[in-house]
């Protein structure tokens, strides 16, 4: 086994002395990572001497990877924040920005819940802990199980930002202290699958049939949508953001290379094949 191991190491060494200038590091969303590997996997398909390594860990991961200088491509589910930007420029780091895809961030119930509508000031309520029991909204006499991204994820982020904050003029309102934070979307989304009374949100790229992703109004006059790519496309679907790639001023040699490719109607259809929308 030992042997194995120091074989192991040595043979990933090598691969990456071998791929050289040409290999890539890319950090940082949860969201995105299933899309990055993807884009990763059709661009290695396209250049064999190419070597692609994608990682998840959150939005805040891959800046903070971006800032010391351990990640050529930074993919964030959301926008950096000042402070960031302003770490950066002590640094001798100049974030340049592309928006690679867009995302409704879905939320998302258990099939055999009945609640299938909510409003923004609803979701917001449940999320703070204000409404706690599925029988307030018209559902079952059952308790609300909220389940929420870590803070470091850009989804918990922009989630907070535009429900929790939505009605909220000072800005203060937080996630209820009862809420699970969960370590990615796709654990968010296998422990909806499995608990009637769980309720949490993701990318729409995450929801299967063992799911169900809520129609959303901003209030109770409608109407209401759900996340498609048709709604996130027209600005109906109200939770809707853009996903970022972040680079370390402007991008050059391989790394260049490989973002025309994302851009490249072949990286954009991958964007609607793994159920994203794409900006081309």
């Amino acid at each position: 086994m030992k042997k194995f191991f120091i074989f192991f190491v040595v043979t990933a060494i090598a691969t990456l002395v071998w791929a050289g200038g040409n290999s890539i590091q890319i950090k940082g969303s949860d969201t995105m990572v299933n899309l990055g590997q993807a884009w990763a996997e059709a661009y290695m398909g396209k250049h064999s001497d190419a070597l692609v390594a994608v990682t998840g860990g959150g939005s805040g991961t891959g800046i903070a990877a971006l800032l010391n200088g351990t990640c050529d491509i930074t993919e964030t589910s959301r926008q950096m924040e000042k402070e960031e930007m302003e770490q950066a420029k002590t640094r001798g780091i100049h974030p340049q920005e592309f928006i690679v895809a867009l995302d409704g961030l879905a939320v998302a119930v258990n099939p055999a819940n009945p609640i299938s509508h909510l409003t923004i000031p609803q979701i917001a309520d449940i999320f703070t802990g204000k409404i706690k029991n599925w029988k307030e909204l018209g559902g079952k006499d059952r308790p609300i199980v909220v389940l929420s991204r870590e803070v470091n994820s850009g989804t918990h982020v922009y989630f907070k930002e535009h429900v929790l904050h939505h009605n909220d003029a000072d800005k203060s309102a937080e996630f209820s202290p009862a809420a699970l934070l969960m370590p990615s979307s796709q654990a968010i989304a296998d422990e909806i699958a499995q608990n009637p009374n769980a309720i949490g949100y993701y990318g729409m790229g995450y929801v299967s049939k063992t799911q169900k992703a809520i129609a959303v109004a901003k209030d109770t006059a409608g109407p209401y949508y759900t996340p498609t790519m048709e709604n996130v496309v027209s600005k109906q679907y109200y939770i809707s953001r853009p996903l970022i790639f972040y680079t370390n001023g402007d991008p050059r040699g391989v790394v260049k290379d490989f973002i025309d490719f994302v851009f490249s109607p072949q990286g954009q259809e991958i964007v609607k094949d793994t159920d994203f929308v794409p900006v081309k």
